[in-house]
């Protein structure tokens, strides 16, 4: 605490930094006389025509257009139904085996078994 007190005094307390007089008063028109006059630009008003305006509709449209084409294209199977059925020739040519596997892989005992295909001869 002494050696600051010491510091002070032989220093001083006051501001060491000092600004001329008046130095902010013409400050802001010193600045500007110093800057090169610049021309502003004309106005130019862009006419705005009908493609413009509709512009932004037509792009929409196009949007829209483009995604029921999307999701058309993407939910319609390629395959016609014909094709997708099994034939006689083909389901006769699938051995026991298969069968076997995949009755025991469906967890269905005889009784719900024989009434699957009880039904479905039914339809």
């Amino acid at each position: 605490m002494k050696e600051e007190d010491n510091v002070l005094r032989k220093v001083g307390t006051e501001n060491a930094f000092k600004v001329p007089e008046g130095y902010f008063e013409n400050l802001t028109t010193q600045v500007m006389d110093c800057l090169p006059e610049k021309e502003k630009p004309a106005f130019k008003q862009k006419t705005v025509t009908l493609w413009d305006k509709v512009k932004p509709w037509s792009y929409m449209a196009a949007m829209f257009v483009g995604a029921a084409l999307i999701i058309r294209v993407a939910s319609t199977d390629q395959t016609p139904m014909d094709d997708r059925m099994v034939s006689e020739a083909e389901l006769e040519m699938i051995s026991d085996e298969y069968i076997h596997e995949a009755v025991n892989g469906s967890m269905l005992d005889d009784y719900s078994l024989y009434m699957y295909l009880s039904d479905a001869n039914l339809d």
